[in-house]
């Protein structure tokens, strides 16, 4: 027969491999990488599993609040989801405001602890898409219109506001002559309309736009190319 104080040393041995056991399970599932990428003020937070998750039988629930707050809010929309994604635009409108989301997970009754992104400021880190061109001929010229990337956000009238009323922006013009395959930036400014002259007949242009924000000395991809042939 074991004795006493053996069996109790036995006992508690069990306990601490379960609570380590518990704990490791517990931090294995912990969601990683949990970061927001924001593309035109769509602010997205995305995620990976954890180690320990498999992807039939694993949920997550998100949280969000502005930097200051003490309170974490339910994103009631992403309450126990499959998805390694949740849309939190609407939750951070005020662009000029950092923000933090978090994510933990639920698998086989056992739950994970948060996992935190950093600082998220969406006015500082927004990615702008290029322009959108359409390009028309006028009299041997070409007629080029610039339009914004569209954005999440209506004005009281129910319109779109405009990426303009955040940034100060150029837009940068350039156009590609086929035949010489030389490019030659042709205008750099804050109009959406742009006439490019003195180009040779019978030929054939590419043109391509891109935004430029001065204060984040940052610049936009470049647009999809337009071409035309002139008569």
């Amino acid at each position: 027969m074991m004795p006493k104080h053996c069996f109790l040393g036995f006992l508690f041995s069990l306990f601490l491999t379960a609570v380590v056991e518990t704990q490791s399970a517990y931090e294995s599932l912990k969601p990683q990488r949990v970061h927001f990428q924001s593309r035109n003020f769509h602010n997205i937070l995305h995620w990976q599993p954890g180690r320990a998750c498999t992807s039939n039988g694993s949920v997550y629930f998100v949280q969000y609040k502005m930097y200051g707050q003490r309170q974490w809010k339910n994103k009631e929309d992403c309450w126990g989801i499959l998805e390694c994604f949740c849309d939190l635009t609407n939750e951070t409108s005020d662009i000029q405001e950092p923000y933090y989301g978090r994510v933990r997970t639920t698998s086989a009754g056992i739950h994970s602890g948060w996992t935190m992104t950093q600082r998220f400021t969406p006015w500082w880190e927004t990615k702008i898409d290029p322009p959108i061109i359409n390009i028309t001929q006028v009299n041997g010229s070409l007629l080029v219109i610039l339009h914004a990337p569209s954005l999440p956000y209506r004005d009281q009238k129910g319109k779109n506001v405009s990426i303009e009323n955040y940034y100060e922006l150029l837009y940068r013009v350039f156009i590609i002559n086929n035949s010489l395959e030389k490019e030659q930036k042709v205008y750099e400014g804050a109009h959406r309309i742009v006439e490019i002259g003195a180009l040779a007949p019978h030929t054939g242009y590419c043109v391509v736009a891109e935004m430029y924000q001065p204060m984040l000395d940052r610049r936009s991809p470049r647009s999809e190319e337009r071409c035309m042939e002139l008569p």
